[in-house]
């Protein structure tokens, strides 16, 4: 419950800290209210007499091998491989459309640094859009680059007009002596012929209506730099190849000319480029052409040559040819000697066999009388061997059989000798013609080999040529078809509100510059102020009980009365009041003794002292003011006293005190001891046993005591009668004491040596929220937002 209560206070005093400092500036509600309208009269004639700029934005598609472009105008030959050479990078094209020679360019094609205005009463006005006349230089001269120049032309009537040189130290820039002209007259000037002539709206235009054109030439360059300035190239992301690009204007139409020109002389300038290649391209190709054309024609005589010299039509089938020509007859040679072993077997079996062993038959492939011959002789043993089952050799059968086998059996010995005589023949022959074609199997390699030298040196031209063929016609299909590279996807359009100046935002800069000025003033103002103003100032810097505050007195001569309803007046007696709390622990029957002191002297503790008096004796107390400031003493400044008092007492034997108090007439219990003469020794005086003996006399008599006692900084008579007091009101006067003289007051009030201390803080300003507007009856001002009702 006790961390909850103590929340609430801290709460409590912070908002209360807030509403201080906010009610700091509201005080001066007046001040802001004349920033503020002075601040937004200042914006209108801003925004009444600024020449507002307009902002004009494109958009392209640019071509771009790594994000994705548009579609190729070549795109229909892509299989020829057409195409991939025109893509870009999109970083790059930005920064070739940002390139000064770009802008440089598209300014002198639009004649951008020539401009004409009209003269108002406070700015010029650009009538690029409206123009009646337009400016041509011919036959420019090197100079006119670098030409700033400012003419005036007067529209005299539709068909002649004056002319004259504005510029500083150019008197003669027109070489003539005529200052009259007509529309479409060649004038000679410094930096080369100048034509004015009539455009389209001059017809619009009635005779009273012509006014004075001012026609402004800067340097190229200038005019360049201002145009890169203003012109702004973004992509709309990095995954997209689309770019925007904008340029700002105080004219619209001059702007969106100035991009859509750009972006056709930067696709032209691409497109001039690619033809130049594509050019040089060709004539290249065509020469290689030419050489290529004249060495196939070469080569293909070489080839003709070969072939007519190794009686060739195609080496590779001739070659398969041969090869199997001698296989054939390999083939041959090998069967050959197959019948030569098989007959030279035959007539050695023959040899060697009797008349009983038949021979073997289908062993000799001839088909002539050797087969007939061994079939009869197979015959002839097959018999003899049937009869000499049943008969002997000397059977007459047998006999005769044995005769026709053995002549018989000769004649098959000679048949197989002519066979093998036909076969030996046969496989000479062969082995002749199987020698020719392995003959010329033996070459082919070596015929292969050059034939394969000349037909490639053949296929490297003939490929060479065709390629040249195709990419002639490529380069034909580039010069005829030269895509841009890029695509206007939005063409520049300027936006109907001026980008700049932006009213609502330059109202509300005027608002808020009209806020800020008074509030820094008196932020500054209060930062560099290092005097105490109210208790905010004193909180936080000392530990000194704080008992309430005083405002300005109106007149501050005038002592607090009964009726008194002023909110000094107010202050005073809640003052008074929390005095009692101080006073709490006096004995009963001794007189309560308030010393009222200050740092220095102005600070108004005699004023609190008096009024303190004198509330005191308004609640039928008795009371006696003490004047002990015996230096200064200024009790005459607010009542009539005498010039003695208590100074004569303290320095003589014999006076009794009651002869220098004097009773206030207005007041019923008021009593006043007055300082009386200045003495040469007041330290001494106060130092006496007499003083204290007094203030033991005095308690006895009074029910309170108010002492008003010197500054604290500047005597030590104040710490010498400190001991009797029960209580010290510290004065310290708002708007004068500075903060920094706060340590004396909490060095006294450590060190003790003013018993029982509180603070009164005099003569502050209620009006600025440093005071709090005391009294009853009294009306008191109204806050400052209800003063408007």
């Amino acid at each position: 419950m006790k961390d909850f209560y103590n929340e609430t206070i801290e709460d409590e005093v912070e908002d209360g800290n807030v509403k201080e400092q906010l009610f700091k500036y509201l005080v001066h509600w007046r001040w802001f209210l004349v920033s503020i309208v002075i601040s937004l009269v200042l914006a209108f004639l801003y925004l009444r007499y600024t020449m507002p700029t307009y902002e004009a934005t494109t958009s392209i598609l640019v071509k771009d091998e790594k994000k994705g472009g548009m579609l190729s105008e070549l795109s229909a030959f892509s299989d020829l491989g057409l195409g991939g050479s025109m893509k870009n990078n999109v970083d790059n094209e930005i920064e070739v459309l940002k390139s000064r020679t770009l802008v440089e360019n598209t300014i002198r094609k639009l004649n951008l640094s020539t401009v004409l205005f009209v003269e108002g009463k406070v700015i010029d006005r650009d009538i690029y859009a409206q123009a009646p006349i337009k400016i041509d230089f011919i036959n420019k001269l090197d100079s006119f680059n670098e030409a700033e120049v400012v003419l005036k032309c007067d529209l005299l009537d539709f068909n002649t007009f004056s002319l004259e040189n504005k510029t500083e130290n150019q008197e003669a820039f027109i070489l003539s002596n005529k200052r009259k002209f007509k529309f479409g007259e060649k004038i000679q000037t410094k930096i080369g012929t100048l034509i004015i002539d009539k455009t389209s709206f001059f017809s619009m235009k009635e005779a009273d209506d012509f006014k004075s054109i001012n026609v402004v030439i800067s340097p190229i360059d200038e005019v360049t730099e201002s145009f890169r300035a203003k012109l702004k190239v973004e992509s709309v992301s990095k995954t997209s190849s689309v770019v925007n690009i904008s340029i700002s204007d105080p004219v619209g139409k001059k702007a969106e000319d100035f991009l859509d020109n750009m972006i056709q002389i930067y696709n032209n300038d691409a497109a001039e480029d690619k033809n130049y290649i594509s050019e040089n391209t060709s004539k290249f190709i065509a020469g290689r052409l030419s050489l290529i054309a004249k060495e196939l024609d070469g080569v293909e005589q070489d080839v003709e040559s070969f072939k007519k010299t190794n009686k060739l039509t195609d080496v590779d089938s001739e070659a398969k040819l041969f090869i199997e020509g001698a296989a054939e007859y390999d083939k041959k040679g090998i069967e050959t000697e197959i019948q030569l072993n098989v007959a030279s077997s035959l007539l050695d079996f023959i040899k060697k066999g009797s008349n009983s062993d038949l021979l073997p038959t289908n062993m000799i492939s001839d088909k002539g009388d050797l087969g007939t011959l061994i079939n009869s002789y197979n015959q002839l043993v097959l018999d003899r061997n049937r009869i000499l089952k049943s008969a002997t050799t000397e059977n007459p059968s047998v006999v005769k059989l044995d005769q026709q086998i053995g002549s018989l059996k000769l004649n098959v010995i000679e048949s197989i000798k002519r066979l093998q005589s036909n076969l030996q023949i046969q496989n000479h022959d062969i082995k002749g013609q199987g020698g020719v074609f392995k003959n010329k199997i033996g070459k082919i390699p070596e015929q292969e080999r050059q034939f394969r030298v000349i037909a490639r040196q053949q296929k490297v031209k003939e490929e060479l040529y065709l390629y040249l063929l195709q990419k002639r016609e490529e380069t034909a299909i580039s010069l005829a078809a030269t895509e841009p590279n890029a695509r206007v996807i939005d063409v520049a359009k300027a936006e109907k509100d001026p980008i700049s100046p932006k009213k609502k935002i330059i109202y509300l800069a005027g608002l808020l510059l009209g806020i800020f000025v008074p509030f820094g003033v008196i932020y500054t103002n209060d930062l560099l102020d290092t005097k105490i103003k109210s208790k905010l100032d004193l909180e936080g810097k000392t530990s000194i009980p704080f008992i309430g505050d005083v405002p300005t007195s109106h007149d501050a001569e005038e002592l607090i009365k009964t009726e008194s309803r002023s909110s000094s007046a107010e202050a005073i007696r809640i003052v008074r009041t929390n005095l009692e709390f101080m006073l709490n622990k006096v004995p009963e029957g001794l007189a309560k003794t308030i010393f009222v002191t200050s740092t220095f002297s102005s600070e108004g503790k005699t004023f609190i002292s008096i009024n303190l008096a004198a509330t005191f004796a308004l609640s039928r107390k008795k009371v006696l003011l003490v004047g002990m400031d015996i230096r200064s003493p200024k009790f005459a400044e607010y009542i009539d006293v005498p010039n003695v008092g208590l100074t004569n007492y303290l320095s003589s034997s014999d006076k009794s005190i009651q002869e220098y108090i004097i009773k206030d007439k207005k007041y019923e219990n008021f009593y006043i001891l007055p300082a009386g003469i200045i003495p040469p020794n007041p330290a001494e005086l106060l130092m006496g046993e007499k003083v204290e003996e007094l203030f033991e006399q005095l308690k006895k008599e009074y029910d309170y005591i108010i002492v008003d006692t010197a500054p604290v900084s500047l005597v030590t008579d104040t710490l010498l009668i400190a001991k009797n007091a029960h209580t010290f009101v510290y004065v310290m006067r708002a708007n004068v004491l500075e903060k920094r003289m706060l340590s004396i007051a909490n060095t006294l009030y450590k060190e003790n040596k003013l018993p029982n201390m509180c603070i009164v803080l005099n003569d502050t300003d209620s009006t600025k929220g440093y005071g709090y507007g005391y009294g009853y009856g009294v009306v008191l001002a109204k806050p400052w937002y209800k003063r408007f009702f």
